[in-house]
């Protein structure tokens, strides 16, 4: 039994996978957000909870915004402030007597669907989650990839490429610097962006499902977004040629961009050709807390572990 633990900002989900990656059991609990104890205890009666149910004990796997630093062992980089710092993994292991596993949640989304999602046949297959922030992952041969600093995968804060004198500086982001990727292709990026062209505040879907029946400035909204997703990622394919690109998060949902992106991006891919297939991932907003549980390989035993 592998159990994934996806922490959110919101809520902390976990599941249950048999070896075959069938779900056995699904929790959740609300985060508290502020309380680093709490939500390590939090985390502690999910994981509890679903042993009892079973009687056995599981490999256990996290999904964490942020990374552990490779230097100290600590959370960094996360969104959720009150987790950066804290020795997440350390603490697991202490309270749960095991080894534990933990990574960026965008790389756990990026593994779930090369194992069994999206990209499951695929060599390369690059994750991205465009949501209230941009998050990505790189899997080859369903397999992260892991880099010496722990930042693999860190597209969202690189500069949107080929920008335009228009999109320069770009808004400001939270990591310090101005024009990020994020600050664009998020949710709220999307919706910023719109407002600050019509004045009219609508989400994302809103401005999706009015360009769908004919809105003028909802249209020009979603090709300027189309056209910097198209760049994004045509840096990305340009880089390290991914088979496949599975988009997951909130924007995700909206269909067209499978359709217009790909006719975009060929302007920017430096191939007379582009073979990349772009996807909406198979697992939905499950794929983190899967591909949490996905962090132990299928023969993992040991430990009083049950595989």
């Amino acid at each position: 039994m592998r159990i994934g633990i996806d922490l959110g900002g919101t809520k902390i989900e976990a599941i249950a996978l048999d070896k075959e990656g069938m779900p056995l059991a699904r929790r959740r609990t609300k985060t508290p957000r502020g309380d680093y104890r709490e939500t390590l205890n939090g985390i502690i009666s999910l994981v509890e909870a679903i042993e009892a149910d079973f009687g056995c004990t599981g490999s256990i796997g996290i999904a964490a915004p942020g990374a552990l630093s490779p230097e100290s062992g600590r959370i960094k980089n996360s969104n959720s402030e009150w987790l950066i710092g804290k020795p997440l993994a350390e603490d697991m292991e202490i309270q749960l007597g095991r080894p534990v596993r933990l990574a960026n949640d965008a790389d756990c989304f990026a593994l779930s669907e090369a194992v069994d999602g999206a990209g499951a046949s695929a060599g390369t297959v690059f994750g991205v989650i465009l949501g209230t922030g941009v998050g990505s992952g790189i899997a080859i041969g369903s397999k992260l990839l892991q880099g010496p600093n722990a930042i693999s995968g860190e597209w969202g804060h690189n500069p949107l490429p080929w920008a335009s004198d228009e999109e320069r500086p770009g808004p400001p982001c939270y990591c310090g610097h101005a024009g990020c990727i994020e600050t664009f292709l998020s949710g709220p990026g999307l919706a910023r962006d719109h407002s600050a062209e019509t004045g009219e505040t609508k989400t994302a879907y809103e401005i999706a499902a009015a360009a769908s029946v004919g809105n003028g400035p909802s249209s020009d909204t979603m090709k300027r977004y189309e056209t910097r997703l198209a760049k994004a990622l045509a840096s990305v394919i340009n880089l390290i040629d991914p088979d496949i690109i599975v988009l997951g998060g909130g924007v995700s949902n909206i269909m067209r961009l499978y359709d217009t992106v790909p006719k975009l991006w060929k302007d920017y891919v430096f191939s007379d050709s582009v073979r990349t297939h772009l996807a909406q991932a198979r697992h939905g907003d499950s794929s983190g807390v899967r591909g949490a549980a996905w962090l132990w390989p299928v023969q993992h035993s040991g430990n009083g572990i049950s595989s």
